[in-house]
């Protein structure tokens, strides 16, 4: 599965190389360029396909799917209609996630939460604080890419189709050879 998952982002041209400054502020020579892939419907409904299966083996039970915005969006709606689930989403507001637009949850609401790429796992946590203050409770998290290889953990059930390990640096501590690159900000 992982090959035919690389095979779409390679295809999607949403892998790219370069030199790019990462959400979380560290640089890296590799970046997730999701909104590659959400251009092609055909790839987002089989990557959700992908990624359904795996958290149903899992055994990850849900009623909702909450997707941090951006890059969770188009996934998280994909994963929650294949599911049949209500779809809600999560938006930036003075620089923190939030709910908006009338978004609440049930008590005890379990909720799945779906991510495009995952490097340290600020937005995924801050979606599982979301959750808990609303009163509802996080069943799982899914992503399609984890970029820190396993290292970022969380205390629910997580899947991934693509696990990938590539090296990032601190601004100040940026090698030679990738500082000679121009750097890019693609956003989330």
């Amino acid at each position: 599965m992982s090959n035919e998952v690389l095979d779409i982002f390679t295809r999607t041209r949403a892998l790219l190389r370069g030199h790019f400054v990462l959400r979380s502020g560290l640089h890296s020579g590799h970046y997730f360029q999701c909104a590659q892939v959400c251009q092609r419907m055909d790839a987002v409904e089989r990557l959700a396909t992908l990624l359904l299966a795996k958290v149903r083996d899992a055994g990850v039970a849900f009623e909702t799917v909450l997707a941090p915005a951006m890059g969770g969006l188009v996934i998280g709606q994909e994963v929650a209609r294949q599911a049949k689930a209500r779809y809600i989403f999560a938006e930036k507001e003075a620089n923190a996630l939030v709910l908006r637009r009338g978004f609440t949850l049930a008590a005890d609401e379990p909720v799945l939460i779906v991510e495009d790429v995952v490097t340290r796992g600020g937005r995924v946590n801050e979606c599982l604080d979301l959750i808990r203050a609303a009163g509802g409770r996080s069943a799982g998290i899914a992503m399609l890419v984890d970029r820190s290889g396993g290292a970022a953990r969380f205390a629910v059930p997580t899947v991934s189709l693509l696990e990938m390990v590539f090296p990032t640096y601190p601004a100040d501590a940026v090698p030679e050879w990738l500082a000679k690159i121009p750097v890019d900000k693609p956003g989330s």
